[in-house]
């Protein structure tokens, strides 16, 4: 016999053990199709990165034309916990070529608030993919965030793990 109302809606809703990993794998599965099929401008999956795990994806990116990133690539690292989408993905800059903003880090770490606090579950790889070209395409002058030497030498390598405070729209 239930208690209350509250109950009955705890117990039913209930997530069962294996729910995150059936659901994240496919929701991966979906929007591996999806980029595969029709990746945002200047952005192709490296199928390489695939082959072995479908928690972990490096998307190749150009620099879109008319911006001062025009030519550049770029590599983006998607890593995705056993929760998503319900818990936003790990997102960096990875590789040889680190963009020079005032939002991304040395160390590839990205300041945008839709990886922490402003993810929601109807976003997607693709979503986060055209933010970040726009942030990169709005950019008017290549340059670090102010306090990049000092967060490189003390932040958590995984960004997630960072409390940003979002105090700059202008790029």
């Amino acid at each position: 016999m239930w208690n209350t109302f509250s109950e009955q809606r705890r117990v039913k809703y209930k997530i069962y053990p294996g729910f995150y990993e059936t659901w994240t794998q496919k929701r991966l599965h979906k929007e591996l199709l999806a980029l595969q099929n029709d990746p945002p401008p200047g952005m192709t999956l490296n199928e390489k990165s695939v082959q072995n795990t479908i928690t972990q994806w490096i998307i190749d990116m150009e620099g879109a034309s008319g911006t001062i990133y025009e030519g550049e690539r770029f590599q983006l690292l998607f890593k995705f916990s056993s929760r998503y989408p319900f818990d936003s993905p790990q997102v960096m800059f990875t590789g040889e070529n680190i963009p020079i903003h005032p939002h991304v880090y040395s160390n590839g770490h990205i300041c945008m608030s839709i990886l922490t606090e402003d993810w929601s579950p109807a976003l997607s790889v693709q979503s986060v993919c055209l933010s970040i070209i726009s942030m990169l395409s709005s950019c008017k002058e290549k340059r670090r965030p102010p306090d990049n030497s000092f967060y490189v030498q003390t932040c958590n390598k995984n960004p997630k793990k960072t409390k940003w405070w979002y105090h700059d729209d202008t790029c």
